[in-house]
Formats: C-alpha cells, sequence, structure tokens
C-alpha cells in the first residue's frame, strides 16, 4: 500500500492515480449537508452528485477530476472517496471541530475497506 499526500488539484490527482487499480481520496467536500457529515461514495460505478461542485478550495475539484477521468475512461478500477462535510473554506482556515471528530471514524472505515477482500 502507498499513501500520498496531494494538493487535491485535480489534474494532479489524476496523474498520481494513473498507475493504481485500487485507490482511496479523503477529502473536505462542500455539499450543503451538516458539518462533518460523511459521505462515502464508490467513484469507481457511481457519479459525483452535482453538489459535490460547489464549492472547491482547488482551481479544479476532486469531483471534476474523478468525472473528467470517467469520461477519458482513466478511472482506477476501484476509485473510493471519503468526503468529510467542511464548514469553513476561505484560505488559512484550521481544520473545524465537526471535521476532526471525524478523522478516526473515517480511518477505521479506510482500515476495514482496505482489508476486506476485493
Amino acid at each position: 500500500m502507498i499513501v500520498r499526500e496531494q494538493s487535491g488539484e485535480g489534474t494532479s490527482l489524476m496523474e498520481a492515480w494513473q498507475h493504481f487499480n485500487r485507490v482511496i481520496l479523503v477529502d473536505a467536500v462542500s455539499s450543503g449537508a451538516s458539518p462533518g457529515t460523511l459521505h462515502c461514495l464508490d467513484a469507481s460505478t457511481d457519479s459525483i452528485p452535482s453538489r459535490f461542485f460547489s464549492c472547491s478550495s482547488h482551481n479544479f475539484s476532486v469531483a471534476e477530476a474523478i468525472e473528467l477521468a470517467r469520461t477519458l475512461n482513466q478511472l482506477p478500477q476501484s476509485l473510493k472517496l471519503y468526503g468529510i462535510e467542511g464548514k469553513n473554506f476561505q484560505h488559512g482556515e484550521t481544520v473545524t471541530p465537526e471535521l476532526e471528530a471525524m478523522i478516526e471514524p473515517v480511518t477505521n472505515q479506510i482500515i476495514q475497506f482496505v482489508s476486506s477482500p476485493h
């Protein structure tokens, strides 16, 4: 298993997952749900809902990268997206308590997913 921290900029994500069959992305999202809400999506089989395109601190969002890769037939065989609903996306903001409270539960879900046979 390889773990990489990426800026979240869409085109660099597409390049980073290019040679992998199984990818897990974790990102803060803004879909209008309550801060701290966990969204777990199987992006290899399901389109990213349009509400995830509403806000991004990146020039080209994670959701846009996934959907562009889908259109170009460049998605990894398995792509799981764990999106934690953020609260404030202003530059320089710190992690909110709602998002921080989700770190352990998301980590546990990822460990369970990685440990399960596919």
